[in-house]
């Protein structure tokens, strides 16, 4: 197992006499995108804006690469993009992106080098020499995205990268993510928890402060037990449950809200469930609009036993 890239023991942080932070603990280790959800106020931004070393813990200790946070030998391997970062409207996209670039000790031929490289990245090269008040809202986020790769970082935190943004944009900062985390680490603050489910394998979540729940990316062919959900056409719910309880290798239907169906069912006695739900269903004359493995992350968060 690699060793942990960020390391939080007994981490608290009291603002304006509220606990924000409450003995939080926990490892991670590169890899794959991290979640980090929880509620308005639970703790979410304070925990990013320590590990960016923003904010001092109250007490408890932070340590990112073992050193702590804001430490020189973290410059230019730890990146981060509030929530509401802005870019300066005097100046055009390249410029500013040269600006950080030379912040991080780049010359300016290599900053001016990064600055193409990053945006080329984000797919916005023919925006380079204009300034911000030109841009959409999807466009200026992108931007932001592409300073927090400068320097090719080995750890990026996003503070709800994709707020208020459109269905398109919103794929295009996923596939950003996707395409950049074969080198990078990202730790991804978000309240859309369909994004963090197609993006992260590990999620931690926050409410009040406490570290709730880790959830992790499941392993299929270890599990002794698994589930399939299904979101079907006007499905009469009663038959369906009895139904597919009917099927071998079936161990429990639930159907958590209108149309959902979890099943959950032992492999041993079943491996192709998938395709007996799929046979039942057309033999019953009903439609259904999605088949995915697994329970959605909102199921496992907040509804699972």
């Amino acid at each position: 197992m690699s060793s942990p890239i960020i390391q939080c023991k007994q981490l608290n942080h009291v603002y304006s006499g509220n606990l924000a932070l409450n003995n939080v603990n926990f490892e991670l280790a590169a890899g794959e995108p991290i979640g980090l959800v929880g509620p308005n106020g639970a703790g979410k931004t304070t925990l990013l804006g320590i590990l960016s070393g923003f904010l001092q813990p109250t007490s408890g200790t932070v340590s990112l690469f073992d050193h702590p946070p804001g430490a020189k030998q973290l410059i230019g391997k730890v990146s981060a993009l509030p929530q509401d970062a802005r870019l300066d409207p005097s100046f055009t996209i390249t410029e500013q992106l040269v600006f950080y670039g030379r912040l991080q000790g780049l010359t300016n031929p290599q900053a001016i080098l990064e600055a193409s490289r990053v945006l080329e990245a984000v797919s916005l090269t023919e925006i380079s020499h204009e300034k911000p008040g030109t841009l959409s809202h999807g466009m200026a986020k992108r931007v932001a995205i592409a300073q927090a790769l400068i320097g090719k970082p080995a750890l990026i935190l996003l503070d709800e990268p994709t707020a208020g943004l459109d269905p398109i944009n919103v794929r295009t900062v996923r596939t950003i993510i996707a395409e950049q985390s074969s080198a990078t680490t990202f730790i991804i603050s978000s309240h859309d928890l369909a994004e963090l489910d197609r993006l992260c394998q590990r999620i931690l979540l926050l409410e009040k402060g406490i570290l709730q729940s880790e959830i992790l990316g499941q392993n299929e062919q270890q599990a002794a037990t698994r589930f399939i959900t299904l979101q079907m056409e006007n499905a009469p719910a009663g038959e369906v449950i009895t139904k597919f309880k009917t099927i071998t290798g079936v161990l429990q239907v639930t159907n958590p809200q209108k149309n959902e169906f979890i099943v959950e069912y032992n492999p041993a006695l079943q491996a192709q469930m998938d395709l007996q739900l799929i046979q039942c269903i057309n033999m019953s004359h009903w439609q259904y609009r999605q088949l995915s493995h697994g329970k959605s992350l909102e199921e496992k968060l907040f509804f699972s036993d």
